[in-house]
């Protein structure tokens, strides 16, 4: 039983979640992106999970100018939804990863960083992007997914690229579901993920069990971590993330030094939403030096 009566609003969460797993990504170009010798796709087969999946890597103005130089890396989920409006869930609606990456990195505000999107694999994203299952929904192969990033698909993009390859230099994030595993994987592996996004995160999943693990985890972990909601994405999911907020306060993060929340007004559960709260993101977890 849930704990709070669904609204309107966050049966909409809620299926958002439900429909996103068959979502199916389409082919083309967007304005020219793929031609742009700074962005990547490459075919990611794994031993450990099923389904290959695409993997696109968008690399910052710097890396072919400053060939000695090394970067931070930041891992996202639901990669087909970052840059490219033909294989967006809602064709046309992307974060805008890499303009919003351009434009700061430019402009001196934030640190140049790697972008890597891994892509959902459809009806086996819920599955992968929850830690525990759930009796009702299933899921709760989140241990097997961080395995995939942490022993096959990190070692192949620090083989690949000049990244840093340290904690310090590694964020992962993600939104609703990928807001969850982010969380998760970085309380499970602070020695692998220093730095975290965790974007309108789905906290009520199998009765707010990720609680547990962030309360209880020992010692606590050195994460940075940007923790959002929109307004308007329903009541009890407003207070699931002030609730996440003030635990993580309570076990001595710092407001805006360690941890950034972010309470977006009117904002909804969908890729616009994000694509408006990425730039902060960006300024946050990778601050210009």
């Amino acid at each position: 039983m849930e704990l709070f009566p669904p609204s309107s609003s966050d049966a909409a969460f809620e299926s958002f979640e439900r429909e996103s797993e068959s979502a199916t990504p389409g082919d083309g170009d967007a304005d020219g992106l793929r031609s742009n010798p700074r962005y990547r796709v490459h075919a990611f087969h794994s031993e450990i999970l099923p389904d290959d999946r695409a993997v696109s890597v968008y690399l910052p103005p710097q890396y072919e100018e400053q060939e000695e130089r090394r970067f931070p890396v930041f891992y996202l989920h639901d990669g087909q939804n970052l840059f490219d409006g033909h294989t967006s869930y809602i064709a046309g609606r992307t974060w805008n990863a890499h303009t919003t990456a351009d434009r700061l990195t430019l402009e001196g505000e934030m640190e140049p960083v790697i972008l890597v999107g891994v892509a959902n694999t459809g009806l086996r994203r819920m599955a992968e992007y929850t830690p525990t299952r759930d009796f009702k929904m299933g899921g709760g192969e989140g241990a097997k997914y961080g395995r995939l990033l942490i022993e096959e698909l990190k070692p192949m993009i620090d083989g690949l690229y000049r990244t840093m390859p340290g904690a310090g230099g590694t964020a992962l994030g993600g939104s609703s579901l990928g807001g969850l595993i982010s969380l998760y994987l970085g309380f499970e592996r602070p020695d692998v993920f220093g730095r975290l996004a965790v974007m309108s995160p789905s906290l009520w999943w199998d009765h707010r069990s990720i609680f547990g693990l962030v309360e209880r985890r020992e010692p606590r972990p050195e994460l940075k971590i940007w923790l959002d909601i929109g307004t308007a994405e329903g009541g009890r999911h407003v207070r699931d993330a002030e609730t996440l907020e003030k635990m993580l306060i309570r076990r001595g993060w710092r407001s805006e030094v360690d941890l950034a929340f972010v309470e977006a007004e009117g904002a909804v559960h969908d890729e616009s939403a994000w694509s408006a709260r990425f730039g902060d993101v960006l300024r946050f977890l990778f601050p210009a030096n």
